[in-house]
């Protein structure tokens, strides 16, 4: 199976190298496009048996599953440029969210799945969030699990509860990244330790939480229960978590819904 990818920023420079490392897709299997060729150029001198073509014409002709790993609103404008080049045996992917699979099936005659990565998948781990088009096939539909099987836990989801998936997939490694790092500025603001010492004592720190985590030892509250004693320091800490965090999360998810809505909006225009 030869895979193509149109677009090498962050995403899919990340899903090259995990299929890479995972050993799911051999170097020359895989043909890739840029908008800027410098950034596909830059995959290409570390796996030189990548293959880098001029356009995404040449990557749908030359290939058989295509991941779309570009902005929302560049996503029709494509689809409508590439017309004459897809096929009813090609596979197309888009891993963004504001687009369903039925408005990509609305204008392509392939097969169509949207696949939702999070950063973490870099590391072979975390969850990629899948959603098949009606006319998918199974064998597609197969390939496309065990693709993402060998860097992630696949998670089916419903286009009802994508935006919601995504927020804690896809976008929570962000949240929390910035949450650890107001921690450890106020550790460092708050005492004598040094910021380089805060940082990796944080970063163990939610490395084996998450160990703890994987290895089914604790649920978050009973992790809470064994760690914060009554009436000792943690339990203050806890307190002061209780009464400042409030609706914090609330409100990052009302925000980003509202965003997603707002993309949505534009998305239905193009596609219609």
């Amino acid at each position: 199976m030869k895979i193509g990818v149109i677009g090498t920023g962050n995403m899919g420079r990340m899903l090259i190298e995990a299929w890479i490392e995972a050993r799911a897709v051999a170097e020359q299997d895989i043909v890739i496009t840029n908008r800027t060729m410098k950034k596909a150029l830059d995959i290409q001198h570390t796996y030189p048996q990548i293959e880098v073509v001029a356009n995404p014409e040449e990557v749908i002709q030359r290939t058989n599953i295509v991941f779309l790993c570009i902005k929302p609103l560049d996503i029709h404008p494509l689809l409508i440029q590439l017309a004459p080049y897809w096929t009813a045996e090609h596979c197309l992917v888009s891993i963004t969210s504001p687009i369903a699979v039925e408005q990509i099936e609305s204008v392509v005659p392939c097969h169509v799945a949207r696949v939702i990565p999070s950063i973490t998948n870099r590391a072979l781990s975390g969850s990629s969030l899948i959603t098949f088009g009606h006319r998918c096939a199974a064998y597609y539909r197969s390939y496309i699990e065990r693709l993402f099987q060998t860097i992630s836990t696949p998670v089916f989801i419903d286009q009802d509860i994508t935006r919601i998936a995504s927020d804690i997939a896809s976008c929570g490694p962000a949240f929390f990244s910035y949450l650890l790092q107001r921690f450890i500025d106020a550790a460092v603001q708050k005492t004598n330790i040094s910021k380089e010492m805060a940082t990796e004592l944080a970063s163990d720190m939610i490395i084996g939480v998450g160990e703890l985590l994987k290895k089914k030892m604790y649920t978050l509250p009973t992790l809470q229960e064994k760690v914060c004693v009554k009436g000792g320091i943690t339990g203050e800490g806890i307190a002061v978590l209780e009464a400042e965090v409030g609706e914090m999360f609330a409100h990052v998810f009302e925000k980003t819904n509202a965003k997603f809505v707002e993309e949505v909006k534009k998305v239905h225009n193009q596609f219609h």
